[in-house]
């Protein structure tokens, strides 16, 4: 279905490209196979309308004209559907290819090099090299879940998905309707934003923890997506980053550096242990759960608790 629309709007995008006067509805219903195979008048009228709309929405500018007779045509003219010259100076090419070489060992990586060698192919500068050396540090964005590429799709495409999801204190994955909204990631690690249908609430969903397939759904959005996603500032307030109390656990010696990294106070307490103040809020108790025998919680004792309860889950599972 999304290949027959597709390839409807590239026909009628390209007959009035190529018209060289205003085309009317009539005449595009005979030029494009799709529309003449509409049952009725309605239905393809209803259809031309919203691939007018899906054009104009993707930038292509389709001008109205009505002719003597009262007959209104349509034409896109080549000279308003142009863009202009590409011009990119060394330092706006070192960025371009900074941004391509971070994708290379994704799956996105085809695409970024397509993306590049369209930019040479439209006047970027032979002797400027985007995946040249530009400093010591190679960036990569590692994306080793099975679910990235269907719900960056998804996200894309606007369209609702079906996946299996276990969070960190459940034995058991649950089955998750959600409306996606944006990917993100996060101190090496992938998260999804969306509207959880059952819920009737924006979620975060860590990518790692999504089993099996994700499928997609025809049905549309039926909540607003917000001009601005916080996937990273919701995360962040799970791992206890916007927290104001502490918390006191035990780490193993040469374990837990990202605990170490966040810790306010460290003391030594020998026998392979330290002691670490770090701050604590809400979903502190999943992170640590995740350095399993490494983390031993002292205080506050509700944190102790809900740890204790995340591992007993766990160990049932």
């Amino acid at each position: 279905m999304a290949i027959a629309k597709a390839e409807r709007l590239m026909n009628l995008a390209l007959c009035l490209l190529g018209a060289r006067r205003p085309l009317s509805k009539r005449e595009l219903r005979g030029s494009i196979e799709a529309y003449l195979e509409a049952g009725s008048d309605d239905s393809f009228n209803r259809m031309f309308e919203r691939d007018k709309d899906d054009l104009r929405e993707l930038g292509l500018v389709i001008e109205t004209v009505e002719n003597l007779e009262g007959e209104v045509g349509y034409l896109a003219r080549r000279d308003s559907n142009r863009l202009p010259a590409i011009t990119l100076d060394a330092e706006e090419a070192a960025a371009l290819g900074l941004a391509a070489k971070v994708w290379q060992q994704a799956r996105l990586a085809g695409a970024a090099s397509g993306a590049l060698q369209k930019l040479r192919a439209a006047g970027l500068p032979e002797d400027v090299d985007p995946y040249g050396s530009h400093g010591a540090l190679e960036p990569r964005i590692p994306v080793h879940e099975a679910a990235f590429e269907p719900l960056m799709l998804a996200c894309r495409d606007r369209r609702p998905v079906v996946f299996d999801y276990r969070k960190a204190s459940a034995a058991h994955p649950e089955t998750r309707h959600v409306e996606p909204w944006a990917l993100e990631c996060w101190r090496g690690h992938w998260y999804l934003a969306g509207f959880d249908r059952e819920r009737g609430a924006e979620r975060v969903f860590r990518l790692s923890r999504i089993t099996g397939k994700v499928r997609a759904r025809g049905t549309g959005f039926t909540a607003p997506v917000p001009d601005v996603v916080t996937v990273r500032e919701t995360v962040r307030g799970w791992a206890g980053e916007t927290a104001d109390r502490s918390a006191l656990i035990r780490l193993r010696a040469g374990a837990g550096y990202p605990l170490r990294s966040r810790a306010t106070k460290v003391r030594e307490l020998g026998d392979g242990w330290d002691e670490l103040e770090i701050p604590y809020g809400h979903g502190l108790d999943a992170w640590l759960v995740e350095f399993g025998p490494d983390v031993v919680v002292l205080e506050p004792a509700e944190l102790r608790a809900d740890v204790v309860d995340r591992l007993r889950a766990v160990a049932k599972g």
